[in-house]
């Protein structure tokens, strides 16, 4: 019977390869020249400091672009609403979203049953499995879990026929 687990995970490799492009970027940006500005990674925790809050902004911005090109989906970036000001800094954390939490699990496995398709949705710690007796259905599983608006992108492995 072909199954799949659906999970939501992020290569850390892609974001310190991302993290180090922005920083690359910054420095060669002509409106961050003579500013102090800079771009950490920690523990898949991403701090942005600049001079101003505009300015991290934009630099969230620059992150969002060179995550896009390596392939790393932006919607699993958590982004503190207001940046912090400390003496003459202002920074903002981004976090990354891994692993599909209870509550975002369980409306994923109602809209899998609501689609009426032949498949059994489990979810398992931080994973859903999906099993069923046609591929079509894993599929069509698949689409479903693209197209929900659950601010959280996901990944399909282990699809075994």
């Amino acid at each position: 019977m072909p199954s799949m687990d659906i999970v939501s995970e992020v290569k850390k490799e892609e974001v310190r390869n991302a993290v180090d492009n922005t920083k690359r970027e910054l420095d060669t940006r002509f409106d961050f020249r003579g500013k102090n500005a800079n771009v950490e990674l920690k523990d898949l925790v991403v701090t942005l400091s600049a001079e101003d809050e505009f300015q991290c902004k934009q630099l969230v911005d620059m992150l969002r672009m060179q995550l896009s090109k390596r392939d790393v989906d932006p919607a699993s970036m958590e982004v503190d609403e207001k940046a912090v000001h400390s003496g003459k800094t202002f920074s903002l954390k981004v976090k990354f979203k891994e692993g599909i939490e209870a509550l975002t699990a369980k409306k994923l496995v109602k809209l899998i049953k609501d689609s009426k398709l032949k498949v059994q949705a489990a979810i398992q710690g931080d994973s859903i499995r999906v099993t069923g007796k046609k591929r079509d259905d894993l599929q069509a599983v698949m689409r479903i879990a693209r197209e929900s608006e659950l601010d959280q992108p996901f990944q399909f492995n282990n699809f075994k026929d």
